[in-house]
């Protein structure tokens, strides 16, 4: 069965974002050759992303210009894109959903890979809502941003969730892992 995963980089305060959509400029505070080896490791346990409209734009804009491992891992991936507004998609092995509740369930019973949510505010936050990641996989950067948008907002069900990792790396972050408790 598949795990539906979330990994995302947070400031210390909360924030995935800053006031501006795309405003990311406190990844480079962490990237680092040892972060983009367990981006890798991670992509290689995935079979599948799932974004929401705007990181997918984001996103396909990005990677498909892009050269490297990361890139072909990226370029080369399922991808489903969750949005309601979207009439098509066009970045290779890309499908589009419009209910991704329903079809998360039914992909999670359909394979033995990972699913990954990278950044999708608005999907993690439907996708919390109804208890349905196996993991969430946080990258600290070390940095109070003090304004942007939250990752984690009110209204989130009481979740109690269980350590399975906690590793410090070179760029002074740290990345966090954990699982709801009755899914250890």
């Amino acid at each position: 069965m598949r795990k539906l995963i979330m990994w995302n980089v947070i400031t210390l305060d909360g924030f995935f974002e800053g006031e501006k959509s795309w405003d990311l400029s406190f990844h480079d505070l962490i990237w680092s050759d040892e972060v983009e080896k367990f981006g890798i490791e991670q992509l290689k346990s995935a079979d599948m992303l799932v974004f929401g409209r705007i990181t997918y734009e984001g996103m396909a804009k990005y990677w498909t210009s892009a050269k490297g491992e990361t890139a072909k891992y990226m370029n080369s991936i399922q991808k489903i894109v969750c949005s309601r507004t979207m009439k098509s998609v066009e970045w290779n092995n890309s499908r589009l959903v419009k209910d991704p509740v329903n079809e998360i369930l039914k992909l999670k019973k359909q394979g033995n890979g990972n699913m990954f949510v990278f950044g999708s505010g608005n999907l993690s936050e439907a996708l919390m809502k109804k208890n349905l990641f196996d993991e969430f996989r946080l990258l600290i950067a070390p940095v109070l941003l003090g304004k942007g948008r939250r990752l984690f907002n009110p209204g989130l069900n009481y979740q109690q969730l269980n350590l399975l990792e906690s590793k410090n790396i070179s760029s002074n972050g740290v990345i966090l892992r954990y699982a709801p408790v009755s899914q250890k």
